[in-house]
């Protein structure tokens, strides 16, 4: 056993001290030392209930014969971290989640890890350190949270936000407002739609690192302590098979997760996450192939907030799984990947029956033949954007208008609400990237506000920060390069026309190459606007969005 290295033989003797400094029999320490990392804490609404996870997690792994130790892992929330500095440590904590992983896990020979994440960047985060670690390893999430209601009308935090630009243009009340407020996440879990949480613990679970109902058993069912004890049997399972992370995670079970992404209609934040985590497994993800492979997926799912369906229907129709076989019957899944099941993705999904053709439709009536998600080319980002597709309003997939340009979100909101932002209008928000922000905020608060005022379907926004998977509209993000090392997006004048075509893929500034040369020779960079701290260490090693934002040590 790996754990052997800090507890057998005379020169160990003061690591067992330590051991049984901790309580730890000699019974115990004849075991396989388990980690159970737990990203409990309460100031996350999708992590308050992992206290009980990890619980129910120990007790598989002691049924079946293993010593489990829990340590902990951040995560931060991403609705309280909305629209102020704390979103520019969003995505910069998946690195810290990663790097402190790796840390604990290599520090104290743990034989295997049981991962217990629940939201945004936490989840990729746990991913990235269970590729460089490579133990056996499984994934169990703490649960979709259910959705609220508000006069019969089921709503979720991005309703919070919209219902507060609907205040800003004087079509909701405080008290309205209010309403929604005390209503719109009823309980703990990831937040209900297709968001990024949720994204990522669906495609936990297709990559093979999760077992069943791992992305949609809600938070508050009885049915998700059982996942948790299932979970760590599992572990177990895989430790005397020997299954680790990257003979489940490679190019195949990426491939699968991208097909799945499209059929699901996932979160934009999707494309950042899979390449960062395919990297850490020896895995270069082109996204240039997502094209390729939404060409060819039908979108199944019409999640909130592209949708009025909820994680919640998800897995009463049938789950992950259901959607699986449901994409496999066109031959675009690799069947034969290993998961930790110790059975196959095919052996896995077989009989796993679709229980609602509303929630989850079938090949025959997608509700596009293209996929969810769709990567942008062109001269206003040559190496690539992204936009949700399957959010977007029909009329809005093709659409010209003229450059309303800022350099922070906030300047953008000022001008959203001021009532500045007219129908036609392409919203330009830069210097929000990896580099630039830094930190590459999510634009939910302007999408928000957008479609608060009643331009959901007549103004697009670009930007070279992110945007959540709540946003929807013609929200394009990931703009790469990014302004700040001097990317086309930074060269945009008020009033220039953009060209924004989804079925085509395209996004262009109707301005001449020669033009945007002479921009670029007097484009000067902009000082950082954070020079102490992690923030600005992180400005100095993030990669572009295109490879995943990934800290270049």
């Amino acid at each position: 056993m790996k754990s052997d290295s800090v507890k057998k033989g005379m020169q160990q003797a003061p690591h067992r001290s330590l051991f049984h400094a901790l309580g730890m029999t000699e019974e115990e320490m004849e075991k396989p030392l388990i980690g159970i990392v737990s990203s409990y804490n309460e100031i996350v609404p999708g992590h308050m209930n992992l206290d009980k996870i990890t619980n129910a997690v120990k007790m598989g792994v002691a049924m079946a014969g293993g010593n489990p130790v829990m340590v902990p892992a951040i995560a931060v929330c991403d609705g309280i971290a909305m629209g102020h500095i704390g979103m520019k440590y969003s995505l910069a904590t998946r690195d810290l989640v990663a790097d402190s992983t790796e840390c604990l896990a290599t520090a104290h020979a743990f034989d295997a890890l049981v991962m217990i994440p629940n939201c945004d960047k936490n989840v990729p985060g746990l991913l990235m350190a269970a590729a460089r670690v490579n133990v056996p390893t499984v994934f169990v999430s703490g649960g979709p949270m259910l959705a609220g209601r508000v006069h019969g009308h089921r709503t979720s935090l991005s309703s919070m936000f919209e219902a507060v630009g609907a205040y800003s243009a004087g079509k909701m009340t405080e008290e309205e407002v209010k309403e929604y407020e005390q209503s719109a996440c009823p309980t703990c879990g990831s937040c209900s739609g297709m968001y990024t949480a949720n994204s990522m613990n669906c495609l936990t679970e297709v990559l093979g690192m999760g077992l069943r109902g791992n992305g949609t058993i809600p938070a508050v069912y009885s049915d998700r302590i059982k996942l948790a004890k299932h979970a760590g049997m599992a572990v177990m399972d895989m430790l005397e098979k020997n299954i680790r992370p990257r003979d489940i995670m490679n190019e195949r079970s990426f491939r699968n997760a991208l097909v799945m992404d499209m059929a699901l209609g996932c979160s934009t934040n999707s494309m950042l996450h899979l390449p960062a985590v395919a990297h850490e497994a020896g895995v270069e993800l082109n996204l240039e192939i997502a094209n390729e492979i939404s060409a060819k997926t039908p979108n199944l799912c019409h999640l909130a907030p592209a949708g009025p369906t909820y994680i919640e229907d998800l897995h009463e129709a049938g789950g992950i799984y259901a959607v699986m076989n449901e994409i496999s019957k066109l031959g675009l899944l690799d069947l034969d990947c290993m998961t930790v099941t110790g059975k196959t993705v095919g052996e896995n999904i077989k009989g796993c029956v679709n229980r609602d053709p509303q929630v989850i439709r079938t090949v025959e009536n997608p509700y596009s033949n293209t996929g969810g998600i769709a990567i942008l080319k062109g001269n206003l980002a040559p190496d690539s954007a992204v936009v949700k597709r399957s959010a977007v309003d029909p009329q809005m997939l093709q659409h010209e208008g003229p450059a309303r340009v800022f350099d922070c979100e906030e300047d953008a909101i000022e001008a959203i609400k001021g009532g500045k932002i007219v129908a036609g209008d392409v919203v330009v928000i830069r210097y929000e990237g990896p580099k630039g922000g830094p930190g590459m905020r999510e634009m939910l608060n302007p999408t928000s506000a957008i479609a608060g005022m009643g331009l959901g379907s007549s103004v697009a926004l670009i930007t070279d920060g992110r945007f959540s998977g709540a946003s929807r509209g013609a929200s394009i993000g990931h703009a790469c390069p990014e302004a700040a090392v001097g990317g086309p997006i930074a060269l945009v004048e008020e009033g220039d026309i953009i060209s924004i075509d989804i079925d085509n893929c395209r996004l262009d500034v109707l301005v001449s190459d020669e033009e945007m040369a002479a921009r670029k020779e007097k484009w000067q960079p902009r000082k950082p606007q954070v020079t102490t701290g992690y923030l600005a260490r992180y400005a100095a090693m993030a990669a572009p969005a295109s490879r995943g934002a990934i800290l270049e040590l």
